[in-house]
């Protein structure tokens, strides 16, 4: 199943929260699914880019229905305000759990967690978990993880103490593990939707090797500069656009598929090409390995669900 923009429909009535909303990926979705009918929520860490993302939307759909809702996923506090905050928004039909950072230096957040780990994993963890009452709300609510194909690097779980920060840092493997992390609590999400009658559908997407600012801004921690300028020109020449990276996830938010769906490019090694169903490594796909990430996971942002 080949699937393109041309079979993303008309999203009219149905409202999508998407994070990481304000560059690469998360803007190119955010935008088609505004294009497409769709109400968005813009979730991203600072104001100013919500609403720069938001007028350069309405440039190209004057009507489209826009929200806007700060939240720094690296920070357990602000998940849980953001959270909070998102009520007032009512009922989700889709939660995009885009954003994340790619391969930073070691760093440790206000809670103690490594960077990747907090941003790319436990945030969106809480913040799914914490939305669940709205996306149960509208009876059949979906939750899209994007991942990446380098969760296939990954040679073990991370299910050691997530505030121990004693040994060597890797920061490719880490990435490679939070990736992995991402995958086995989407499809432990579903085994529980299913056992519990929520009728949620749980979704995973890659995006192949696509042009963001993500490798720039993990290798020079800025946005912006010399070194991040000759990183984002060497993806430009490389890689797949940012549009071409968003259909996977597009497709895994908006196409008739049955809950456990990965979805990824179709071209050679799943780098780049239009998306289709793609299949996990073996550990992602280890009934073990997603209860204990799911049971570490809980205990780390102390929240219990669903």
């Amino acid at each position: 199943m080949i699937w393109t923009l041309a079979d993303l429909g008309d999203q009219t009535g149905r409202t999508f929260a998407v994070t990481g909303a304000t560059s690469g990926l998360g803007r190119e979705t955010a935008l088609q699914l505004a294009l497409a009918g769709g109400r968005v929520i813009l979730a991203g860490r600072s104001p100013e880019k919500i609403k720069a993302t938001a007028d350069a939307i309405h440039r190209q759909s004057p009507k489209a229905e826009l929200e806007s809702l700060v939240v720094d996923l690296a920070d357990l506090a602000s998940v849980r305000r953001a959270a909070a905050r998102s009520v007032r928004l009512g009922a989700i039909d889709v939660l995009v759990n885009n954003a994340g950072v790619m391969a930073t230096p070691h760093q440790r957040t206000a809670d103690g967690l490594d960077l990747q780990m907090a941003t790319n994993h436990f945030g969106p963890f809480l913040f799914t978990g914490l939305l669940l009452p709205q996306l149960v709300a509208t009876g059949a609510g979906r939750v899209v993880m994007v991942s990446s194909a380098m969760h296939h690097l990954a040679r073990s779980a991370p299910l050691g103490d997530p505030r121990d920060a004693s040994g060597p840092y890797r920061r490719w493997p880490v990435y490679a593990q939070t990736k992995l992390a991402n995958l086995l609590t989407t499809f432990e999400l579903q085994r529980r939707s299913d056992a519990e009658g929520l009728g949620l559908q749980a979704l995973a997407a890659h995006p192949g090797y696509s042009a963001t600012n993500l490798l720039s801004y993990g290798q020079t921690m800025r946005q912006g500069g010399p070194l991040a300028s000759v990183f984002d020109a060497t993806a430009r020449a490389t890689a797949q656009s940012a549009a071409m990276g968003a259909l996977p996830i597009l497709m895994a938010a908006t196409a008739d598929l049955p809950g456990g769906t990965f979805c990824g490019p179709s071209g050679f090694r799943e780098l780049r090409g239009l998306p289709h169903i793609v299949t996990p490594s073996r550990l992602a796909r280890s009934g073990n390995a997603q209860r204990a990430m799911w049971r570490l996971s809980e205990e780390t942002v102390g929240l219990r669900w669903p």
